[in-house]
């Protein structure tokens, strides 16, 4: 990786055309790029961009215009950035002090407009990190702390308080609001406007004001080559566990056992025991009351 840079001059920074090793980095003119950040080949910076001292900005990135990238921060290679995006920036945290804390972001994902993504807190994990393949749409939150896996798809006005963990796969529908420390498992459906306090099994799907789980996410899974079979035992598998009208006052951990027993060979329900079993600040999200059994919800 080649570090290009600008010098102090008019406005504290001297408007150079950074161009490097075999086609280096283009950074307009507009552009204030610390000298110390390190910058990839192919690395395109438009207009009114603002890159700090402490970041790396990985082969074939660019940011599109007015995008302010801060702190200890690595954009993955290929990744995208729109107008007006904030990558890296100090946590809304008021423990917060001005530790050294990160964020990554993975190879090849969008960040769509006005996204903000704040790096991670001395008292988290501290890092922020976003998978590779991701979508994050516009005016969109990812907050301190939070983990995203790979090819996670974050629609239009979602906000996520800290510490939040998205599996890889998952989706989570426009305006929708994510607790702290809530887990969202693998390819696990948020729909829209759904206000998420606990954890959602993976391929679990949620609805409503107050998340509730309505069934598992059944057209993700036909879409992405789950045989018909598998489909059959985990359906079973969760209406063992959920069975239909059930309340979430009823014996759970007799249930879970149950499925353990029966269906704990299945590679997929295994995983959603393995969620289960997992420590949780949240507890898991509560099902639906009623009959669910037919809720099919698309998806992104």
């Amino acid at each position: 990786m080649t570090t290009y840079g600008k010098q102090a001059g008019e406005r504290g920074v001297e408007l150079v055309h950074a161009v490097g090793e075999n086609g280096g980095a283009r950074v307009h003119p507009t552009a204030i790029v610390a000298p110390e950040a390190q910058l990839g080949r192919g690395v395109v910076i438009g207009p009114w961009c603002s890159v700090g001292p402490n970041v790396v900005i990985e082969d074939n990135v660019e940011l599109i215009s007015h995008v302010v990238v801060d702190g200890h921060t690595r954009l993955g290679a290929g990744s995208r950035y729109f107008p007006f995006s904030t990558i890296g920036m100090a946590p809304q945290d008021l423990k917060y002090k001005g530790e050294p804390t990160r964020c990554e972001v993975g190879a090849r994902t969008v960040v769509r407009e006005h996204v903000t993504i704040h790096r991670g807190t001395a008292v988290g994990s501290g890092l922020t990190h976003i998978g590779d393949d991701v979508l994050i749409m516009a005016n969109a939150h990812v907050a301190h702390d939070c983990t995203l896996g790979n090819r996670v798809i974050i629609v239009n006005n979602v906000v996520m308080g800290g510490h939040v963990t998205i599996e890889d796969d998952a989706r989570v529908m426009g305006s929708a609001a994510i607790h702290q420390f809530v887990r969202i498992g693998h390819a696990a459906l948020v729909g829209g406007v759904a206000g998420v306090e606990a954890d959602v099994i993976p391929y679990g799907s949620v609805l409503g004001n107050r998340a509730r789980l309505v069934g598992l996410h059944w057209i993700w899974l036909r879409r992405n080559g789950v045989q018909s079979a598998e489909i059959h035992r985990m359906r079973k598998a969760f209406f063992t566990l959920y069975p239909k009208g059930a309340s979430e006052d009823g014996p759970f951990a007799a249930r879970l056992e149950v499925m353990r027993r029966e269906f704990g060979d299945e590679p997929r329900v295994r995983e959603i025991l393995e969620f289960i079993d997992a420590p949780s600040r949240r507890g898991l999200v509560r099902v639906a009351r009623g009959d669910f059994s037919t809720a099919e919800t698309e998806g992104a």
